[in-house]
């Protein structure tokens, strides 16, 4: 079975500093065909992100998007994902035509693309489930639920509930008709408490939000499945992240050239 390599970027952060924002100044250098953009690149009310991705698809391939939880900020989420659609709408008009953008732009907002006949990758933002002892804290401490405009705890929740549903579906039905597959999952949000896959700091959680970031779903279907890699920015079965974060708190294990290979 041959191998698909993937550059693998999450929480560039480009709205920041916010008196001068660095979507014109990061630089992406190719490592491979495939760019995995995996949430909180930039502001989605921000023109200048979707210039940001048009220079990617001048480089890759298939540049690969999902949605963190910054994406949507000062916009409605039906809002931040109408206004992707629209730019994967344009992109897709590009790439059809003769001397244009020649990357092509996939939004993984639950979404099944088959790199191979052996190959698939599932994407989606994979909310996290907001446990009840912590949602006074979460509202509290988490900008979410200031910054996204009509969002609650509630639809936070249920929009785990959605993304969980359909991820474990996908699985389950690969799994069972197309057995030889090999399964890539990209999500935002990290699906394991695992120290290795995600950041201390929400981990130590003196704050009591970790619940807002990270879900332990080690008895889920799309976790057991012998077929899956979960790729995740915050063993048969692997989790891989690469996460930047704010400059002042910058993650030094960020490689801007960092590949998966799958």
């Amino acid at each position: 079975m041959s191998t698909i390599k993937f550059q693998l970027i999450s929480d560039l952060h480009l709205e920041t500093p916010k008196a001068s924002p660095t979507y014109e100044d990061f630089e992406i250098q190719p490592q491979c065909k495939y760019l995995a953009l995996l949430g909180d690149i930039g502001n989605i009310e921000d023109p200048r992100l979707f210039t940001f991705l048009e220079d990617q698809l001048r480089q890759f391939e298939i540049v690969f998007y999902l949605l963190g939880n910054h994406e949507p900020f000062r916009m409605t989420m039906p809002q931040t994902k109408t206004v992707v659609r629209d730019f994967q709408q344009r992109a897709d008009k590009l790439h059809f035509a003769p001397g244009s953008l020649p990357g092509r732009f996939v939004f993984l907002d639950q979404t099944r693309f088959d790199l191979t006949d052996s190959t698939t990758a599932l994407g989606c933002t994979l909310f996290s489930e907001i446990s009840s002892e912590q949602r006074q804290s979460v509202s509290i401490f988490c900008a979410d639920f200031l910054e996204i405009e009509d969002w609650i705890i509630d639809f936070h929740n249920a929009a785990h509930q959605s993304d969980l549903s359909w991820l474990n579906s996908q699985v389950e039905e690969i799994s069972r008709t197309e057995p030889h597959r090999k399964i890539v999952v990209f999500t935002h949000h990290s699906p394991t408490m695992l120290e290795a896959a995600n950041n201390p700091r929400h981990l130590e959680d003196a704050k009591e939000v970790r619940s807002a970031f990270v879900t332990n779903l080690s008895n889920q279907a799309c976790w057991k499945s012998e077929n899956c890699d979960f790729v995740d920015p915050k063993m048969k079965r692997r989790i891989v992240t690469n996460q930047k974060g704010y400059r002042r708190s910058e993650l030094d294990t960020f490689d801007v050239l960092k590949v998966v290979t799958v």
